[in-house]
């Protein structure tokens, strides 16, 4: 077992610095590039938290200036990216810095895409509409991501989830050549994550190692990132709860948070697709929601992913590798993560659900769902997980 307070400098799939204290190194990171006044992203709740104190200390210590944009939804929208771009625009900056769990990681990297072609608007990035090939790395400012929570995992590339607010569905947005310059995976500074906050985030994580695990696709690298993800989410996640100023279980969590993140490349499913058109509409919690949705998708899917629940079993240490005992283990964890039982709980009308379910159908993450599903099939399972999802 590696040791999670040591530091650690990674290579792939970006510059990655991980380790308790790497926050403070931001300002070196910074102008080693050439950056001058970043502007740090973050959302209102966390505003008034020690990191941004911290994050804005370590750039000043690099004698270089900064301001905080701070007015992002739970749930990020184009508006707030607007906003946002206004603000990066009128202050001069020159950079940015995406500080947060996965509201201001998306609107941080919102704003990094809107600065590369101001004028275009946010939709041209989506991700379900072709590629602008003439915009190129050197069009966006540099970017660096540092979560603050150990789920999003989004750390490592400029994909982003937000709002449009016209349609109220959630949008995939995204450029190929944006990458962030740097990631900062700092232990430390998920220590003060509230125990529920470290619950809801930590089994997204868990969702997006399993649901990347299970994409029919030829993806070897990703497998691997998703397999090793879900280790380290399953193994660290009771500890980082009930021991929460633990910077081992801390550095594991981000470690494997970080790791299905980028095992996710390969796709996700419909626990994904439905969740973020439930946010969009209800503004709920993302990592709550996915893991709210998750049991009733699995038992959808249990048919098409019989190949991977020995090896997803194998990571977790579990005695069995079949999907009833499975299905189980990931139902003990949601309960001892109190998580709700039903999308009722969070809110969610029946009234939504044929709406919902048309919005989920497409979303791009329900083209790489393990088993297809037509809208009627994705109601079906709405309605599920309203009545009780386990």
């Amino acid at each position: 077992m590696h040791d999670m307070t040591q530091n650690y400098d990674w290579s792939f799939p970006i510059p990655v610095l991980f380790g308790p204290g790497r926050l403070a190194e931001l300002g070196g990171i910074c102008a080693g590039r050439g950056v001058k006044h970043p502007l740090i992203v973050t959302d209102r709740a966390s505003r008034d938290l020690p990191f941004v104190q911290e994050a804005q200390a370590a750039v000043a210590k690099a004698g270089l200036t900064s301001a905080v944009f701070s007015d992002v939804s739970p749930n990020p929208t184009d508006h707030d990216a607007k906003t946002g771009l206004q603000v990066y625009l009128d202050g001069g900056h020159d950079a940015v810095i995406a500080l947060g769990g996965g509201s201001g990681m998306d609107a941080g990297k919102a704003i990094s895409l809107l600065a590369g072609a101001p004028e275009r608007g946010l939709w041209i990035f989506d991700y379900d509409t072709d590629v602008d090939e003439s915009l190129t790395a050197a069009d966006f400012p540099p970017l660096i991501c540092i979560p603050t929570t150990a789920g999003t995992g989004a750390e490592t590339e400029s994909t982003a989830m937000v709002t449009d607010t016209q349609a109220y569905i959630k949008r995939c947005i995204w450029h190929p050549t944006h990458k962030p310059m740097a990631a900062i995976l700092d232990p430390a500074v998920t220590v003060g994550l509230p125990r529920n906050l470290t619950a809801w985030t930590g089994i997204d994580a868990m969702v997006h190692a399993i649901e990347a695990y299970s994409v029919p696709d030829f993806h070897p690298m990703c497998d691997g990132m998703a397999l090793e993800g879900l280790k380290l989410v399953y193994r660290w996640l009771p500890e980082a709860i009930e021991s929460p100023g633990s910077l081992q279980a801390r550095g594991g969590m981000l470690t494997g948070s970080c790791m299905a993140g980028v095992a996710f490349l390969k796709g996700l499913g419909l626990v994904h697709s439905i969740s973020h058109m439930v946010g969009a509409e209800y503004n709920t919690q993302h990592g709550l929601t996915n893991a709210v949705i998750l049991p009733v998708v699995l038992r959808y899917n249990a048919p098409m992913i019989s190949a991977q629940v020995g090896p997803m079993s194998e990571a977790m240490g579990l005695e069995t590798r079949d999907f009833e005992g499975f299905y189980a283990a990931v139902c003990a964890r949601l309960d001892a993560c109190d998580i709700p039982r039903s999308l009722a709980d969070l809110g969610v009308e029946e009234s939504a659900v044929e709406r919902l379910a048309e919005k989920a159908h497409g979303d791009a993450a329900t083209g790489t769902n393990p088993r297809p599903a037509t809208p009627a099939d994705i109601a079906v399972l709405i309605r599920e997980a309203l009545a009780g999802a386990r």
